[in-house]
């Protein structure tokens, strides 16, 4: 396990995303921030199964589903 709980993954995700607010000038992290580096960070470590690939389902259609079931907080960030 990686320290903190979290795999490196979610750790690379986190990065992105602050290094991206960082960039735009932004002292905090938004959802956006989030969801911009998800797929790079994430695409090559979600493999479809056969039934996945017989039904034309790709690694990005998962991380899009996932980044939808996603709500931002009640801040609106």
């Amino acid at each position: 396990m990686y320290p903190g709980g979290v795999d490196p993954r979610g750790h690379y995700l986190v990065l992105g995303a602050k290094a991206r607010a960082a960039l735009a000038g932004r002292p905090h992290v938004s959802l956006k921030d989030v969801q911009s580096v998800a797929y790079p960070v994430l695409r090559h470590r979600i493999v479809t199964n056969f039934q996945a690939e017989s039904a034309g389902i790709k690694s990005d259609q998962i991380i899009a589903r996932l980044l939808e079931s996603v709500k931002p907080p009640a801040s609106g960030l």
